[in-house]
C-alpha cells in the first residue's frame, strides 16, 4: 500500500483482527481494494504475533485498508467498526483480554480525525449507556502480521471469532 493512499486508508483495532478482516471484507467487498490484518501503535519496531501478545509493545491488532471512497464514505466505514465490537470495554472483547485487543481508531489524515471524534460523541448520545472508550490517535507505522495471519478465517472457517453486527445504520 502505498504512503499517497492516506486520504483513502482507514486503520482500526477492536479485538481480534481476523474477525475485523473478514467482516469488512465481507461487508464491503470490491469497496475495500485490499486490506492487512497487522498490528499499530506500538513503540517496538517489527513485532511479531508473540512479542505483542505479551502485551508490552504497546501494539494493537489491526486493520488497514484502501478503501474506494465512490463506493463507501469513511463515515460507513467507522459505523461498521463500531457495530461490530464492543466500544465500551477496555482492552479486551469477548475472550481475548490486553492492552492489543483495545478499541482504537488510528486516523491517517486531519479530517479523518475530526470525522471519528464527531461520530464517536454521536455514538455515545444515540446508542451506548457506557462511556465508549475506543481511542482516537494518529496512524503511526501498521506492521502486517505474519502470513498464516492474513485471511485466517477464510483459510480457516471454524477458527474463533467473537465479532457480529450489532446494529445497522440509519
Amino acid at each position: 500500500m502505498a504512503e499517497n493512499d492516506n486520504h483513502n486508508r482507514m486503520t482500526f483495532g477492536g479485538g481480534c483482527f481476523w474477525g475485523m478482516e473478514k467482516h469488512f471484507r465481507e461487508e464491503f467487498g470490491s469497496a475495500i481494494r485490499s486490506v492487512q490484518v497487522g498490528y499499530a501503535g506500538g513503540t517496538l519496531a517489527n513485532p511479531t504475533y508473540e512479542n505483542v501478545c505479551q502485551g508490552d509493545t504497546g501494539h494493537a491488532e489491526a486493520i488497514t485498508a484502501i478503501y474506494d471512497p465512490e463506493k463507501v464514505s469513511y463515515r460507513k466505514l467507522l459505523d461498521f467498526f463500531w457495530s461490530i465490537h464492543d466500544p465500551t470495554t477496555k482492552n479486551a472483547q469477548g475472550m481475548d483480554r490486553g492492552t492489543q485487543y483495545r478499541s482504537v481508531v488510528f486516523y491517517h489524515t486531519p479530517e479523518q480525525k475530526t470525522e471519528a471524534e464527531n461520530y464517536k460523541k454521536e455514538l455515545q448520545a444515540s446508542k451506548f449507556n457506557k462511556p465508549i472508550v475506543t481511542e482516537i490517535v494518529e496512524a503511526t507505522t501498521f506492521y502486517p502480521a505474519e502470513e498464516y495471519h492474513q485471511n485466517y478465517l477464510k483459510k480457516n472457517p471454524h477458527g474463533y471469532c467473537n465479532h457480529f453486527r450489532r446494529w445497522t445504520q440509519n
